[in-house]
């Protein structure tokens, strides 16, 4: 088996702490069992390695042997489909129809939810929750909780049974909600406590916090 390596900033500020997106990676390798290290690079000065592993500047990314893998739903599918991990391969259903849903979730949180909920965050924390701009992107943002609310009451966990899919869906929601954004949304919020309440993340929000606790430490 080759050797896992999650790399994250170094640092972050408050805010972000507890969402910083390689929480999902995280989760997903203390699900899926697997061994890993996680590697630091600097929040405030991204150089060329950094950019060579990234193009973005962003983080996560993970090594796997000889690969490296950026963005967080590609190295939530790659975990789900290591031959070597049988508890990763649970990630992702055996069933060929679950499969697919599995994957088409995974999808939709990135590019149907978490693309609504990214934006209305920013605004919500430039204090812009008012005018055109923000009754458009709250609006976004309420259609697609809309519709996923009906999905969600119908249902435990999107493909069937706990995948990938909802580790980053979970984690898409967890964003509106920490701003009570799913108040009228009951299922999206129960189907967020329900995926939160995993051991396996708590474990991975516990180790990212302390990761970023420690940094404030080495810098007194």
């Amino acid at each position: 088996m080759t050797e896992l390596t999650l790399t994250t900033f170094d640092w972050v500020p408050d805010f972000p702490r507890g969402y910083v997106r390689d929480v999902r990676v995280r989760w997903a390798l203390e699900e899926a069992g697997l061994d890993y290290q996680v590697r630091s690079v600097p929040f405030r000065e991204r150089g060329p390695d950094h950019y060579a592993h990234q193009p973005f500047g962003q983080v996560p990314w993970l090594t796997d042997g000889d690969l490296s893998i950026f963005e967080s739903g590609a190295i939530l599918l790659h975990l789900a489909q290591r031959a070597d991990s049988p508890r990763a391969q649970a990630l992702l259903p055996a069933d060929p129809q679950r499969r697919s849903e599995a994957v088409e979730w995974l999808f939709a949180g990135l590019n149907s939810v978490e693309m609504a909920s990214v934006p209305w965050t920013v605004l919500k924390l430039s204090d812009i929750a008012d005018g055109v701009a923000w009754e458009r992107i709250d609006g976004f943002l309420q259609l697609r909780l809309d519709r996923m609310e009906p999905v969600l009451a119908q249902r435990e966990w999107l493909a069937g049974q706990f995948s990938v899919a909802d580790i980053l869906m979970a984690d898409v929601l967890r964003l509106p909600d920490r701003f009570d954004r799913l108040g009228g949304h009951p299922a999206c919020r129960a189907y967020v406590a329900r995926a939160t309440a995993r051991p396996a993340f708590a474990k991975a929000h516990a180790d990212q916090m302390a990761h970023f606790a420690a940094a404030d430490a080495a810098q007194r």
